[in-house]
């Protein structure tokens, strides 16, 4: 993928590359939802984590395969505070994002397809 700049000012090629080989192979219709999240949320996000190779650690470890971080339809973004994670939850539903994971620091989300073994849309913590 080429990166577009002029189509997601909000967003870096290098905070989305994958920190173990610096590939970013995220995909275009999730950068264009992406991109329209953070128009309408209208508040800073802070992408610590977005494509992953394959190859990536934490995506060799997964038992059912590398997840959609490895495909380019996911992105873990920074979050402190319940305001700001509930309304970027709220957000990112209305943006139609299908997998949302919470954490204490971070909101994953991910517009993959449902599959057997993880039927969508779907909420989950960490």
């Amino acid at each position: 993928m080429e990166w577009q700049a002029d189509k997601w000012p909000n967003f870096t090629e290098r905070e989305l590359q994958c920190k173990e080989t610096g590939e970013c192979e995220m995909d275009v219709s999730f950068m264009n939802r992406l991109q329209g999240l953070r128009r309408d949320f209208n508040q800073a996000m802070v992408v610590t984590s977005g494509y992953r190779s394959p190859e990536h650690s934490a995506e060799k470890k997964k038992e059912t395969g590398p997840g959609s971080h490895s495909q380019g339809h996911a992105v873990d973004i920074r979050c402190t505070g319940g305001t700001y994670r509930f309304r970027l939850i709220e957000t990112a539903i209305r943006m139609g994002f299908t997998g949302i994971g919470i954490s204490s620091d971070f909101i994953h989300l991910d517009d993959m397809p449902p599959r057997d073994n993880a039927p969508r849309p779907s909420a989950w913590t960490y």
